[in-house]
């Protein structure tokens, strides 16, 4: 929150320093290679900026391997419920592994390396191969487990909790939390402009796919159509212009209290949710003037939207893994106040402190994304 306000107010040096401050240690974890590099991008740094983003690359793609090495070892590890999300080390989430690559294109173009940015956007595509596989297993997994413990609780259910921004129409009306209809319209605009309109076409496509009703997308396939028929010299050339603005939304922790069964009572039991919150620091806006003439931009992307059906998406396993945990704990936690009571308000005071939501995400992330075209 800190480097965000100093990014607000536009002191890029001081959020960096803030940043440095306080990942002092030798191993650096991917959220600080994330947020580093978005940093550096909005200082200018592009190769910097680059640098960063290649390490939190590297990182996500010994990830890519573990998994296709054998996605069952890893969704055992993910799946325990032995230990909090909070510890365990943090792997980004799928929408940020995606937008990575994106926001590396981006830094590519911008250094007119069109052939680099080319390199990744395929591999965003093949990134997003893995991540539907895995995602699949991992739904399937969580359904059997949750039959398995007895635990039929849906988010739906659960008191207090905010289950709206979860159900919001720009949530639901989503396929799934990691692809971005701008990141396969840029794909599109890359192919297209390096002469490759055969896979120029599939970019569009998706885009319009993902984002269905937006005229925008359709009549780039309908200009993909008629691209050969322009003459450049005299018609000028086609520019992409594209706006980001805002963060990407914080995760916090809400406690909502369950009734959990523990020998054979029904212990109401507070226990931890992550929630997604908006970040509204910075007002949205859908226009912007080209040489004293106003056009309008078009949304392709809402890193909010994406947060939060993430969130909606891994739910039912972070439900059943948070109860199954507390049920453990308090079985144990009973057994031990019968012959030690001090060893048994020792575990429940370091459950209470350890059992907090996951509340790590990469903050610096831009939230809208929004493109105009124009020739």
């Amino acid at each position: 929150q800190q480097t965000n306000q100093q990014l607000s107010a536009g002191n890029v040096d001081g959020a960096l320093m803030i940043l440095e401050k306080n990942n002092s240690g030798d191993d650096k974890d991917l959220l600080y290679y994330f947020e580093k590099g978005e940093l550096l991008r909005s200082r200018g740094d592009i190769p910097g900026s680059q640098t960063a983003w290649r390490r939190a690359d590297q990182t996500v793609l010994a990830w890519e391997d573990s998994v296709k090495l054998d996605s069952g070892k890893y969704l055992a590890q993910f799946g325990s419920f032995l230990v909090n999300d909070k510890v365990r080390r943090y792997e980004g989430y799928d929408y940020e592994k995606v937008m990575l690559t994106t926001q590396m294109a981006l830094n590519l173009l911008a250094q007119n390396d069109f052939d680099g940015a080319r390199t990744e956007i395929k591999k965003t595509h093949e990134r997003e191969a893995v991540i539907a596989e895995l995602r699949d297993k991992q739904y399937l997994k969580s359904e059997d487990e949750a039959k398995r413990q007895g635990v039929m609780t849906q988010y739906k259910d659960l008191r207090g909790y905010p289950v709206e921004s979860l159900d919001a129409p720009e949530v639901v009306g989503l396929k799934n939390s990691y692809q971005s209809a701008f990141s396969h319209y840029l794909s599109g605009f890359v192919y297209e402009a390096l002469g490759e309109k055969d896979l120029a076409a599939p970019g569009y496509r998706q885009a319009a796919e993902l984002r269905p009703n937006t005229p925008f997308l359709d009549q780039a396939l309908l200009n993909l159509d008629a691209a050969g028929s322009k003459n450049t010299a005299t018609e000028g050339s086609e520019v992409l212009i594209v706006v980001q603005t805002g963060f990407a939304p914080a995760r916090d922790s809400v406690r909502i209290p369950l009734p959990l069964p523990i020998n054979n009572n029904l212990v109401i039991t507070p226990l931890s949710f992550p929630v997604v919150k908006a970040d509204t620091s910075t007002p949205f806006f859908n226009q912007i003037g080209v040489d004293g003439q106003p056009v309008n931009l078009i949304a392709l992307n809402s890193t909010t939207a994406m947060s939060r059906r993430a969130l909606r998406d891994d739910m039912p396993g972070i439900i059943v893994r948070t109860t199954v945990r507390a049920i453990t704990r308090g079985v144990t936690q009973k057994k031990l106040n019968e012959t030690n009571p001090l060893a048994g308000l020792a575990v429940g005071l370091a459950s209470a402190v350890t059992e907090g939501a996951d509340t790590r995400t990469w903050r610096t992330l831009p939230d809208n994304t929004l493109v105009a075209r124009m020739r």
